[in-house]
């Protein structure tokens, strides 16, 4: 018996980070499974394991993916710290699904290489717009003062 499905992908790993998104935009993160994921990517069900492993490793790469697109989104803001506040709360409400994923650190591998370069990108970002504030303050005042920006950030983001 013979598949008569065209199988052709010139960057699986994009299209099943694609489908990924899309399934989370509709059951969250926690409820993905690779087998609906293959299906929706329209390739075996083994192919996201080959990629990423395990359901893990792919949220993990799902979660770097956000990671880095909140740093270039934060990076816009051009150290001006009110509009970094507005541009993390527009970025979680237009990506709701990497939004999701992101701070679901059960769900992926926290220690995972890729996923702490963009975690640090985009807190970097946040903490330039602080140092940017009028009588910016030693280290150790900007890294409180951003993880009171941050908070309060994420705090309407997720409200």
């Amino acid at each position: 018996m013979t598949d008569t499905r065209a199988y052709h992908h010139g960057d699986l790993r994009r299209a099943l980070l694609a489908a990924a998104l899309e399934a989370v935009g509709e059951v969250g993160p926690a409820a993905l499974s690779l087998r609906d994921l293959a299906r929706r990517a329209g390739v075996s069900h083994a192919a996201p394991a080959h990629h990423f492993g395990d359901k893990a490793g792919l949220l993990s790469a799902l979660a770097a993916q956000g990671f880095d697109l909140l740093a270039q989104t934060l990076t816009e803001a051009d150290d001006d710290l009110l509009e970094a506040g507005v541009a993390y709360v527009d970025f979680a409400v237009t990506h709701r699904a990497y939004f999701e994923v992101m701070f679901r650190p059960e769900l992926y591998r926290a220690d995972d290489a890729e996923l702490i370069a963009a975690r640090g990108r985009a807190g970097a970002a946040l903490r330039s717009g602080v140092a940017a504030l009028p009588g910016g303050g030693a280290p150790a005042d900007t890294d409180r003062d951003s993880l009171a920006a941050w908070s309060i950030a994420h705090g309407f983001a997720t409200l």
